[in-house]
C-alpha cells in the first residue's frame, strides 16, 4: 500500500506555482477547445484539440478490482494522473503488467534500492496530463545513481548537476536559439518543460540503484509503448515526437506521419551527439510545426530560467556563422574522453551511465578498439 504521506508527497510534487497560473487570455484548456466539425486539418491550418475527458468514474473502476490487484496497483491508483489512468486502466490489469508489479514488489521486499523514488515513478503523468501533451521526448532507462532520477527523461533535481547528455541538449538548444541560457549552477531540472506540454517519457520507468537496465524486459517497455501509442491516438490534431538514438526511433515507427511530426536523430550522449544531434535543429523545427498547426502562442518556451523574453531563432545568415562556431566547440566536447593515464592500453573510455543507447555503445566499442590497437 502507498502510505497517505507518500500520496500527499506525490500530489505536492506534481504541482507548482506555475500549475495554478492561467495563461494570458484564458485557461490552459483554451488550447484544447472543441474540435471543428470538419475532417482533420492539414498542416498550416490552426487545429483544435479535444477537451479534457471527464467521464472516468474512478470509484466505479476501483470496485471492479480484486484485492490483489488493488494491492499491486496502489501506486498507479494513487499517483498516476486520472487523465492517463482513464485510458490505461485496462492495460495495468493485464497479466503482463501485474507480473511487472509482482517483480517490483519482490525487489522492494528484498530491500533493493530502486530509482526513481516511488512517488516520482509517474510524475510525468501529473506534470503533463494527457490533454496537455504537445511534444513527446522519448527517453530510455532512468538515471541509476543517487539523487538523479525523478520520473522525467533526462531531468535531474537540484543540486545534482546536469548529466552529459542533458548538457549536450542545452548545446543543441543554443544552436537553435542563441539567446538560450542554461540554468545556473549547471542545473538539470526540466519540470518547466513538462508543465508546458512536453512529455518526457522513459521507456523503462524504474531501475535498481547503480545497475543500468536492471528492470529492462520486465514489462515497462510494453506499458510505455502503450503510453506513446495512446498519445498518437488521442491527440488527433497532432503532436511532435522527438526520438534520439536507435532505441527511441523504434518506439515511434508506427506513428502516423500525416497526423504527427516525428523527428529522429543521433542520441545526445557524448559518444554519439557529434554524429548528428547538434545539427538536427529539432527544437526550432518542433516550434515551427506547432506554430503552423496551432498558432504562435502555442509553441514551446524552452527557457529554463525566469524571463519575459521569448527565445528567437537567428536569421539564415546569422545561423551559418553560429552553427560553424558551435559545431567546433560541441564536437570537441562530445568526443569520448579516456583517462589520462600512462597505461591507457589497459583502460577503457568512461561510459555515460544514464542510459543504454545503441549508438553510444557502438561508438564506445570503436573507441575501445582504437585504444587497444594503439
Amino acid at each position: 500500500m502507498v502510505s497517505p504521506a507518500l500520496k500527499r508527497n506525490a500530489d505536492h510534487l506534481s504541482t507548482s506555482k506555475s500549475d495554478t497560473k492561467k495563461p494570458k487570455g484564458g485557461s490552459i484548456t483554451s488550447f484544447f477547445g472543441v474540435p471543428k466539425p470538419k475532417p482533420a486539418e492539414t498542416l498550416g491550418t490552426k487545429a483544435v484539440a479535444p477537451p479534457r475527458p471527464s467521464s472516468f468514474n474512478k470509484e466505479k473502476w476501483l470496485a471492479t478490482l480484486t484485492p490483489e490487484q488493488k494491492e499491486l496497483l496502489q501506486l498507479e491508483i494513487d499517483t498516476l494522473d486520472d487523465s492517463w489512468l482513464a485510458h490505461l486502466k485496462d492495460d495495468i490489469t493485464t497479466t503482463e503488467f501485474l507480473n511487472l508489479k509482482r517483480f517490483l514488489k519482490k525487489e522492494k521486499e528484498g530491500k533493493a534500492k530502486i530509482f526513481p523514488p516511488e512517488e516520482d515513478v509517474y510524475s510525468w503523468s501529473r506534470l503533463t496530463p494527457l490533454h496537455s501533451v504537445k511534444v513527446v521526448i522519448v527517453g530510455q532507462d532512468p538515471y541509476h545513481n543517487d539523487n538523479q532520477a525523478h520520473g522525467l527523461a533526462f531531468s535531474v533535481r537540484p543540486p545534482t548537476r546536469a548529466p552529459p547528455s542533458l548538457v549536450n541538449i542545452y548545446k543543441g538548444l543554443k544552436k537553435n536559439y542563441p539567446d538560450f541560457t542554461p540554468p545556473p549552477n549547471n542545473s538539470g531540472l526540466l519540470t518547466p518543460w513538462a508543465e508546458r506540454g512536453v512529455l518526457m517519457l522513459n521507456t523503462c520507468l524504474t531501475v535498481r540503484a547503480h545497475q543500468a537496465h536492471s528492470h529492462g524486459n520486465k514489462g515497462w517497455e510494453s506499458f510505455t509503448q502503450k503510453v506513446i501509442d495512446l498519445v498518437a491516438r488521442v491527440r488527433t490534431h497532432g503532436v511532435v515526437f522527438l526520438a534520439w538514438g536507435k532505441p527511441a526511433g523504434l518506439r515511434v515507427t508506427k506513428i502516423n506521419r500525416d497526423k504527427h511530426y516525428v523527428l529522429q536523430s543521433a542520441h545526445p550522449s557524448p559518444f554519439s551527439a557529434h554524429t548528428g544531434f547538434f545539427d538536427n535543429g529539432h527544437f526550432k523545427k518542433c516550434n515551427d510545426w506547432l506554430a503552423s498547426r496551432y498558432g504562435d502562442d502555442e509553441i514551446i518556451d524552452w527557457n529554463l530560467v525566469p524571463t519575459k523574453k521569448k527565445l528567437t531563432a537567428p536569421s539564415d545568415k546569422e545561423n551559418i556563422s553560429i552553427l560553424a562556431n558551435v559545431t567546433e566547440v560541441t564536437t570537441k566536447a562530445a568526443e569520448p574522453q579516456c583517462p589520462d593515464d600512462e597505461d591507457k592500453k589497459t583502460k577503457t573510455c568512461p561510459v555515460d551511465d544514464e542510459f543504454d543507447d545503441e549508438d553510444a555503445l557502438e561508438a564506445l566499442a570503436a573507441a575501445e578498439k582504437e585504444l587497444s590497437a594503439s
